[in-house]
C-alpha cells in the first residue's frame, strides 16, 4: 500500500469513527433532554400545588391582535362540511377508558358548568398574547363520562393537519390527569366574548393554561382516555412531541 492509499483509508476510517461518535453523542443528548424534561415535570409538581392558577388578567389587558398560529383553516372534508353549516351537526365524542362514553353537541356543551378566564398564551416561538376564554370544564366532563381506574392520560384528536391537506397526519395532543382536572383546563367555545373563530380553533379548543401554546389543541374532534399513548401515531403523546418537542411543556 502506498502512502497516498494509506492516508485515504486512514481518513475514511476516522470519518466513520467520528460519525459513530456523533451518533452516540446525539442519542445521549436526546436521553439527557428526556431526563431533563422528566426532572422539570417532577420538580414543578413537587413545588407548585396541583391547583395553583396561572396568572389571570383584567379585561383591559386583552391583546388587540391575538395571533392565529399553526393551522388556521383545516382542509379536511369532514371539518369543512361542519364549518360550512356553522357546526350545527358537530358532536364531541369522549371515549376510550370511560364507563359512559359521551357524544355532545355544542348546545349541550354550553349547558354544562363553564368557566371564563383571561390568560396569557405563551408560544414556543417566543411571542405572547392575552385573551379571554370561556368553555366547559374538562374535569367535569371526564367525571360525567366516568374514567376507568387504568386511565392515565387524556388524548385530544383534532380535525387539522398542519400540511393543510386531506391526507396529512392529523394533529393530536395529550395531557395527564393532573392537568386535565386543573380548574383552568377548559374546552373553549368562546374567545373574547364571542363565538370561537375558525383561525383560533372553532368549534372547540383546549385551554391548559400552565403549558406552552402547542399543548392547546385546536379543532378538537374527539377525546380519548388512555393508559398509554405508545400506540398512537409516533407514540410520544402529541404531533410536536413526535417530532422532538417536549411532551410536558410546563411553564
Amino acid at each position: 500500500m502506498n502512502r497516498r492509499d494509506w492516508l485515504s483509508r486512514a481518513l475514511a476510517t476516522a470519518g466513520v469513527m467520528t460519525l459513530a461518535a456523533c451518533e452516540r453523542a446525539g442519542q445521549a443528548g436526546q436521553r439527557l433532554l428526556v431526563s431533563a424534561e422528566e426532572l422539570t415535570r417532577r420538580a414543578q409538581r413537587l413545588i407548585i400545588p396541583r391547583d395553583a392558577l396561572a396568572p389571570e388578567y383584567d379585561i383591559s389587558e386583552i391583546s388587540s391582535d391575538f395571533r392565529a398560529n399553526g393551522s388556521i383553516n383545516p382542509a379536511a372534508s369532514d371539518y369543512v362540511a361542519l364549518r360550512d353549516t356553522g357546526f350545527a351537526d358537530y358532536r364531541l365524542e369522549i371515549g376510550g377508558l370511560v364507563e359512559r362514553p359521551l357524544s355532545l353537541s355544542l348546545a349541550e356543551l354550553r349547558a354544562r358548568p363553564s368557566r371564563t378566564q383571561i390568560t396569557k398564551h405563551d408560544c414556543v416561538e417566543g411571542w405572547t398574547s392575552i385573551g379571554q376564554w370561556s368553555g366547559a370544564k374538562l374535569g367535569d366532563l371526564l367525571d360525567e363520562a366516568g374514567l376507568k381506574p387504568e386511565a392515565k392520560y387524556i388524548v385530544f384528536h383534532c380535525f387539522d393537519a398542519l400540511t393543510q391537506t386531506e391526507t396529512g397526519p392529523r394533529y393530536y395532543e395529550s395531557i395527564d390527569l393532573i392537568d386535565a382536572y386543573h380548574p383552568q383546563t377548559i374546552l373553549a367555545y368562546d374567545m373574547n366574548g364571542e363565538t370561537l373563530p375558525v383561525p383560533h380553533g372553532a368549534p372547540l379548543r383546549l385551554r391548559v393554561e400552565r403549558q406552552l401554546g402547542y399543548k392547546h389543541a385546536k379543532y378538537i374532534r374527539r377525546i380519548e382516555a388512555v393508559e398509554s399513548f405508545d400506540h398512537i401515531a409516533g407514540g410520544k403523546g402529541g404531533y410536536w412531541p413526535d417530532r422532538g418537542y417536549e411532551w410536558y411543556a410546563g411553564i
